[in-house]
Protein backbone atom coordinates (compact mmCIF):
# COMPACT_ATOMS: atom_id res chain seq x y z
CA UNK A 1 0.00 0.00 0.00
CA UNK A 2 1.51 3.36 -0.96
CA UNK A 3 1.93 6.03 1.72
CA UNK A 4 -0.89 7.94 0.09
CA UNK A 5 -3.35 5.90 -1.94
CA UNK A 6 -4.04 8.88 -4.21
CA UNK A 7 -0.47 9.33 -5.43
CA UNK A 8 -0.40 6.65 -8.17
CA UNK A 9 -3.95 7.54 -9.23
CA UNK A 10 -3.11 11.22 -9.60
CA UNK A 11 0.08 10.37 -11.51
CA UNK A 12 -1.95 8.23 -13.91
CA UNK A 13 -4.50 11.02 -14.24
CA UNK A 14 -1.84 13.53 -15.27
CA UNK A 15 -0.60 11.12 -17.92
CA UNK A 16 -4.14 10.53 -19.19
CA UNK A 17 -4.74 14.28 -19.46
CA UNK A 18 -1.50 14.68 -21.40
CA UNK A 19 -2.69 12.00 -23.82
CA UNK A 20 -6.14 13.55 -24.22
CA UNK A 21 -4.63 16.95 -25.04
CA UNK A 22 -3.07 15.36 -28.12
CA UNK A 23 -6.55 14.39 -29.31
CA UNK A 24 -8.52 17.52 -28.34
CA UNK A 25 -6.84 20.87 -27.76
CA UNK A 26 -7.83 23.27 -24.98
CA UNK A 27 -9.07 25.71 -27.62
CA UNK A 28 -11.36 23.05 -29.08
CA UNK A 29 -12.71 22.25 -25.62
CA UNK A 30 -13.31 25.94 -24.91
CA UNK A 31 -15.48 26.17 -28.03
CA UNK A 32 -17.46 23.08 -27.03
CA UNK A 33 -17.92 24.35 -23.48
CA UNK A 34 -19.05 27.77 -24.68
CA UNK A 35 -21.55 26.17 -27.05
CA UNK A 36 -23.09 24.20 -24.22
CA UNK A 37 -23.43 27.19 -21.93
CA UNK A 38 -24.74 29.46 -24.67
CA UNK A 39 -27.52 26.92 -25.21
CA UNK A 40 -28.63 27.49 -21.61
CA UNK A 41 -27.96 23.88 -20.62
CA UNK A 42 -27.50 24.45 -16.88
CA UNK A 43 -28.72 22.55 -13.84
CA UNK A 44 -27.71 24.42 -10.66
CA UNK A 45 -26.01 21.85 -8.46
CA UNK A 46 -25.80 23.69 -5.15
CA UNK A 47 -29.43 24.81 -5.37
CA UNK A 48 -30.46 21.19 -5.83
CA UNK A 49 -28.78 19.94 -2.66
CA UNK A 50 -28.85 22.91 -0.28
CA UNK A 51 -32.58 23.14 0.35
CA UNK A 52 -34.49 21.95 3.42
CA UNK A 53 -33.79 18.39 4.57
CA UNK A 54 -30.99 16.05 3.61
CA UNK A 55 -30.37 15.61 -0.12
CA UNK A 56 -29.03 12.38 -1.59
CA UNK A 57 -26.37 12.53 -4.29
CA UNK A 58 -26.50 9.09 -5.88
CA UNK A 59 -23.27 7.93 -7.46
CA UNK A 60 -22.51 5.75 -10.45
CA UNK A 61 -19.27 3.89 -9.79
CA UNK A 62 -18.17 0.80 -11.69
CA UNK A 63 -15.28 -0.25 -9.45
CA UNK A 64 -12.80 1.14 -6.92
CA UNK A 65 -9.34 0.27 -5.56
CA UNK A 66 -10.86 -0.69 -2.20
CA UNK A 67 -13.95 -2.60 -3.40
CA UNK A 68 -12.89 -3.94 -6.77
CA UNK A 69 -15.66 -4.53 -9.30
CA UNK A 70 -18.90 -3.22 -7.82
CA UNK A 71 -21.46 -4.12 -10.42
CA UNK A 72 -21.44 -5.50 -13.94
CA UNK A 73 -24.13 -6.00 -16.53
CA UNK A 74 -26.35 -3.01 -15.71
CA UNK A 75 -26.59 -0.14 -18.19
CA UNK A 76 -25.56 3.26 -16.89
CA UNK A 77 -28.74 4.86 -18.20
CA UNK A 78 -30.85 2.39 -16.25
CA UNK A 79 -28.98 3.18 -13.03
CA UNK A 80 -29.23 6.95 -13.48
CA UNK A 81 -32.92 6.69 -14.34
CA UNK A 82 -33.50 4.63 -11.20
CA UNK A 83 -31.75 7.29 -9.14
CA UNK A 84 -33.99 10.00 -10.54
CA UNK A 85 -37.17 7.99 -9.95
CA UNK A 86 -35.88 7.08 -6.49
CA UNK A 87 -35.78 10.70 -5.37
CA UNK A 88 -32.08 11.58 -5.65
CA UNK A 89 -31.44 15.32 -5.76
CA UNK A 90 -28.33 14.98 -7.91
CA UNK A 91 -26.03 12.34 -9.32
CA UNK A 92 -22.28 11.80 -9.18
CA UNK A 93 -20.48 10.04 -12.01
CA UNK A 94 -16.98 8.57 -11.64
CA UNK A 95 -15.09 9.38 -14.83
CA UNK A 96 -11.60 8.20 -13.84
CA UNK A 97 -10.61 5.22 -15.99
CA UNK A 98 -7.67 3.12 -14.78
CA UNK A 99 -8.76 2.70 -11.14
CA UNK A 100 -12.52 3.29 -11.26
CA UNK A 101 -13.51 2.16 -14.76
CA UNK A 102 -15.24 5.41 -15.66
CA UNK A 103 -15.07 7.78 -18.61
CA UNK A 104 -16.34 11.08 -19.92
CA UNK A 105 -18.65 8.95 -22.03
CA UNK A 106 -20.33 7.90 -18.78
CA UNK A 107 -20.88 11.56 -17.94
CA UNK A 108 -22.44 12.29 -21.32
CA UNK A 109 -24.66 9.22 -21.02
CA UNK A 110 -25.82 10.30 -17.56
CA UNK A 111 -26.67 13.74 -18.90
CA UNK A 112 -28.92 12.17 -21.50
CA UNK A 113 -30.54 9.72 -19.08
CA UNK A 114 -31.99 12.14 -16.50
CA UNK A 115 -32.64 15.77 -15.68
CA UNK A 116 -30.71 15.82 -12.40
CA UNK A 117 -27.62 17.99 -11.86
CA UNK A 118 -24.40 16.03 -12.35
CA UNK A 119 -21.16 16.04 -10.38
CA UNK A 120 -18.09 14.90 -12.28
CA UNK A 121 -16.12 12.90 -9.72
CA UNK A 122 -12.51 12.59 -10.80
CA UNK A 123 -9.05 13.78 -9.86
CA UNK A 124 -9.16 17.30 -11.24
CA UNK A 125 -5.65 18.75 -11.26
CA UNK A 126 -5.62 21.25 -14.11
CA UNK A 127 -7.71 23.66 -16.16
CA UNK A 128 -8.05 21.28 -19.12
CA UNK A 129 -10.22 18.96 -17.02
CA UNK A 130 -12.51 21.84 -16.06
CA UNK A 131 -13.10 22.51 -19.74
CA UNK A 132 -13.69 18.79 -20.34
CA UNK A 133 -16.25 18.75 -17.56
CA UNK A 134 -18.27 21.62 -19.00
CA UNK A 135 -18.14 20.24 -22.53
CA UNK A 136 -19.24 16.76 -21.41
CA UNK A 137 -22.20 18.01 -19.40
CA UNK A 138 -21.12 18.37 -15.78
CA UNK A 139 -22.77 20.88 -13.46
CA UNK A 140 -20.18 20.45 -10.70
CA UNK A 141 -16.67 19.10 -10.27
CA UNK A 142 -14.81 17.54 -7.35
CA UNK A 143 -11.67 19.30 -6.10
CA UNK A 144 -9.67 17.23 -3.59
CA UNK A 145 -7.60 19.35 -1.23
CA UNK A 146 -5.18 16.47 -0.63
CA UNK A 147 -3.94 16.49 -4.23
CA UNK A 148 -3.78 20.24 -4.84
CA UNK A 149 -1.58 23.07 -3.66
CA UNK A 150 -3.44 26.08 -2.20
CA UNK A 151 -2.76 28.07 -5.38
CA UNK A 152 -3.98 25.20 -7.57
CA UNK A 153 -7.14 24.89 -5.49
CA UNK A 154 -7.89 28.59 -5.71
CA UNK A 155 -7.16 28.67 -9.44
CA UNK A 156 -9.39 25.71 -10.23
CA UNK A 157 -12.21 27.22 -8.19
CA UNK A 158 -11.90 30.46 -10.18
CA UNK A 159 -11.94 28.49 -13.40
CA UNK A 160 -15.03 26.58 -12.29
CA UNK A 161 -16.76 29.85 -11.45
CA UNK A 162 -15.93 31.22 -14.88
CA UNK A 163 -17.70 28.27 -16.49
CA UNK A 164 -20.71 28.21 -14.16
CA UNK A 165 -19.58 24.98 -12.48
CA UNK A 166 -20.06 24.32 -8.79
CA UNK A 167 -16.92 23.05 -7.02
CA UNK A 168 -17.30 20.44 -4.29
CA UNK A 169 -14.10 20.89 -2.26
CA UNK A 170 -13.28 17.61 -0.53
CA UNK A 171 -11.45 17.41 2.81
CA UNK A 172 -10.38 14.56 5.08
CA UNK A 173 -9.13 16.28 8.22
CA UNK A 174 -9.02 19.57 10.14
CA UNK A 175 -5.96 20.93 8.31
CA UNK A 176 -7.55 20.34 4.91
CA UNK A 177 -10.78 21.89 6.12
CA UNK A 178 -8.90 25.05 7.07
CA UNK A 179 -7.30 25.17 3.61
CA UNK A 180 -10.70 24.73 1.97
CA UNK A 181 -12.20 27.53 4.05
CA UNK A 182 -9.24 29.82 3.31
CA UNK A 183 -9.70 29.20 -0.42
CA UNK A 184 -13.27 30.50 -0.24
CA UNK A 185 -14.93 27.15 -0.90
CA UNK A 186 -18.71 27.51 -1.18
CA UNK A 187 -19.44 23.77 -0.96
CA UNK A 188 -17.40 21.38 1.17
CA UNK A 189 -17.37 17.59 1.15
CA UNK A 190 -16.12 15.56 4.11
CA UNK A 191 -14.75 12.21 2.98
CA UNK A 192 -14.78 9.58 5.72
CA UNK A 193 -12.24 7.39 3.91
CA UNK A 194 -8.65 7.46 5.17
CA UNK A 195 -6.32 8.02 2.22
CA UNK A 196 -3.48 5.92 3.61
CA UNK A 197 -5.43 2.83 4.65
CA UNK A 198 -8.66 3.28 2.62
CA UNK A 199 -10.56 2.49 5.82
CA UNK A 200 -13.83 4.35 6.45
CA UNK A 201 -14.81 6.05 9.72
CA UNK A 202 -18.26 7.65 9.51
CA UNK A 203 -17.60 9.64 12.69
CA UNK A 204 -15.25 11.90 10.74
CA UNK A 205 -18.14 13.90 9.27
CA UNK A 206 -19.63 14.66 12.67
CA UNK A 207 -16.21 15.44 14.17
CA UNK A 208 -15.33 17.99 11.49
CA UNK A 209 -18.80 19.47 11.09
CA UNK A 210 -18.51 22.01 13.97
CA UNK A 211 -15.39 23.49 12.37
CA UNK A 212 -17.00 24.35 9.01
CA UNK A 213 -17.53 27.98 8.06
CA UNK A 214 -21.05 29.08 8.93
CA UNK A 215 -23.70 28.73 6.21
CA UNK A 216 -21.46 26.56 4.04
CA UNK A 217 -23.35 23.54 2.67
CA UNK A 218 -21.58 20.29 3.50
CA UNK A 219 -21.72 16.91 1.78
CA UNK A 220 -20.95 13.74 3.77
CA UNK A 221 -19.09 11.14 1.69
CA UNK A 222 -18.26 7.43 2.05
CA UNK A 223 -19.65 4.66 4.22
CA UNK A 224 -23.33 5.54 4.49
CA UNK A 225 -25.85 2.81 3.75
CA UNK A 226 -28.93 3.09 5.96
CA UNK A 227 -31.70 5.63 6.44
CA UNK A 228 -30.96 5.80 10.17
CA UNK A 229 -27.43 7.01 9.39
CA UNK A 230 -28.85 9.68 7.11
CA UNK A 231 -31.29 10.77 9.80
CA UNK A 232 -28.35 11.38 12.13
CA UNK A 233 -26.61 13.46 9.47
CA UNK A 234 -29.75 15.52 8.90
CA UNK A 235 -30.12 16.22 12.62
CA UNK A 236 -26.50 17.37 12.70
CA UNK A 237 -27.12 19.89 9.91
CA UNK A 238 -25.48 18.12 6.95
CA UNK A 239 -26.87 19.34 3.62
CA UNK A 240 -26.36 16.24 1.51
CA UNK A 241 -24.91 12.75 1.55
CA UNK A 242 -23.14 11.04 -1.34
CA UNK A 243 -23.96 7.34 -1.64
CA UNK A 244 -22.53 5.08 -4.30
CA UNK A 245 -21.55 1.51 -3.49
CA UNK A 246 -24.62 0.74 -1.35
CA UNK A 247 -26.91 1.76 -4.21
CA UNK A 248 -24.86 0.19 -6.98
CA UNK A 249 -24.88 -3.18 -5.19
CA UNK A 250 -28.62 -3.16 -4.48
CA UNK A 251 -30.75 -5.77 -6.24
CA UNK A 252 -33.35 -3.06 -6.92
CA UNK A 253 -31.53 0.25 -7.36
CA UNK A 254 -34.65 2.39 -7.46
CA UNK A 255 -36.12 0.81 -4.33
CA UNK A 256 -32.82 1.23 -2.48
CA UNK A 257 -32.69 4.88 -3.48
CA UNK A 258 -36.29 5.41 -2.34
CA UNK A 259 -35.43 3.89 1.01
CA UNK A 260 -32.63 6.41 1.52
CA UNK A 261 -34.53 9.44 0.25
CA UNK A 262 -37.87 8.56 1.83
CA UNK A 263 -39.57 8.92 -1.57
CA UNK A 264 -42.87 7.10 -1.94
CA UNK A 265 -43.91 5.27 -5.07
Amino acid sequence: MPVNALEPIVAATREEVRRRKLQTTPAQLERLAAQRLSAGDRRPFIDAIAGPGLAVIAEHKRRSPSAGLIRAGVALGDVIGAYERGGASAVSVLTEGPSFGGSLGDLRAARAAAQLPILRKDFIVERYQVLESVAAGADAILLIVAVLTPSELAGLQREADAWALAALVEVHDRAELELAAASGARLIGINNRDLTTLDVDRRRTLELLPHLPSNTPVVAESGFRARAELDELERAGVSAVLVGEALMRAADVEAACRELTGTRV
